[in-house]
This record gives structure tokens, C-alpha cells and sequence, in this order.
């Protein structure tokens, strides 16, 4: 792997740890903000957990080495609600600014991903 790509998965990967550990912290504190952001949206008080959970294990997955098969499904998990987030924000006409976060997170999971160093992913069985 190239030193520059190996940099740019460092720090990307980094951000999207801080950036999933924070939020999930949050959500599982049930901070006001989040509790008033989920009614807004419709989405029942209980998901706060299941994200804050969810979150702060996909962290875990991904920066633990070795382990890509929970290291793919934290990936996806995190594309999957980063979508979830922007999508739901787009539906109710919410301002462009409440699309920011989801964005950004969305952005650095492909990124952190794509450029995962080998030990990091999974590598196809060619014996077939």
C-alpha cells in the first residue's frame, strides 16, 4: 500500500471514529437536541440507543485490526444509516444545513473504506 493511501485511510478513518463515537455517545445520553431531532423526524425515542449501540460497536469493529468481516458490516451499517439520516432530513424539506453531518460521515465511511489496507479486507477464496 502506498504511503499516501495509508494516510489518507488513517485520517479519514480517525475522523469517521470521532465523528460515529461522539454521536453515538450523544444519542445514548439521550441528550435533548437528539430526543427533539428524532420526534421531529417520527422515528420512535428507543432508536436513540439502538444507533448510540450500534455506532460505538461498528467504531470498535473498525479500528480493531485484523476482523474484516464486522469490519464490512460496520462499513455498510454506517453508509446504510448515514442514508438513512440525509434521506429522512431531504423528506421533511428540513434545511440543507441538517444534511451537513449525515453527509460528511457518509463521505468518510467510503473513504475509510476504500482505501483499507489489505489485512483489512476481505480477500475472495480463488480455489474455487
Amino acid at each position: 500500500m502506498k504511503k499516501r493511501d495509508n494516510i489518507i485511510y488513517w485520517v479519514a478513518t480517525l475522523w469517521l471514529a470521532l465523528g460515529m463515537t461522539s454521536t453515538g455517545i450523544v444519542q445514548l445520553m439521550g441528550n435533548p437536541a437528539e430526543r427533539e431531532m428524532m420526534a421531529h423526524l417520527g422515528y420512535p425515542m428507543y432508536l436513540l440507543t439502538i444507533l448510540g449501540v450500534s455506532k460505538i460497536l461498528g467504531v470498535v469493529a473498525i479500528l480493531v485490526p485484523k476482523a474484516p468481516l464486522p469490519k464490512e458490516w460496520a462499513y455498510a451499517g454506517f453508509a446504510f444509516v448515514m442514508i438513512g439520516a440525509a434521506v429522512s432530513h431531504l423528506a421533511l424539506g428540513d434545511p440543507a444545513t441538517d444534511l451537513f453531518g449525515p453527509v460528511l460521515l457518509l463521505a468518510l465511511t467510503c473513504i475509510s473504506w476504500y482505501f483499507r489496507p489489505r489485512g483489512r479486507r476481505i480477500i475472495p477464496n480463488k480455489t474455487l
